[in-house]
């Protein structure tokens, strides 16, 4: 996990219109990065509707909910009209991202050791900067446990 009061690695991923989207366009703004395993999932789509659920919260708050997960583009499109997620789904095939934020990790399931994506969110402020991070974060909880951090 990235250390608070540190600069917010940039990138450029595809969302789930395959257009590309930066961190920097979001600048000015506080931002909710989380990162998930996958789409369509029971804990995912908890944590993406209840983001959803809670979306004018966080925008009356001066913030954007932006989801990562390695999922691809058409992946992300289906999840979002699904369950008319109303924030950016962001594509990252490569795990660049994942890798960047630190958390493609190495996790256990039933004793099998594999690697994934530890559920882990982040809140970065308008200059982006972290100033919180959450690992091995609950997904029906985090949405509510991030709309007090602001």
């Amino acid at each position: 996990m990235l250390e608070i009061g540190t600069k917010a690695p940039d990138f450029t991923l595809p969302d789930q219109n395959g257009e590309m989207r930066s961190l920097k366009e979001f600048r000015g703004q506080k931002v909710i990065l989380y990162f998930y395993p996958k789409d369509m999932t029971s804990g995912c789509t908890k944590q993406a509707c209840g983001f959803g659920e809670k979306y004018p919260l966080f925008q009356e708050k001066g913030a954007v909910v932006v989801g990562v997960s390695k999922d691809t583009v058409a992946s992300h499109k289906k999840f979002e009209e699904k369950y008319n997620l109303p924030f950016v789904l962001l594509s990252d095939t490569e795990k660049t991202v994942l890798q960047a934020y630190d958390v493609w990790k190495e996790k256990k399931n039933y004793g099998k050791v594999s690697m994934g994506t530890v559920r882990t969110t982040y809140l970065i402020d308008e200059k982006g900067v972290i100033v919180k991070a959450m690992d091995k974060v609950k997904a029906a909880e985090n949405p509510e446990q991030m709309l007090g951090m602001l």
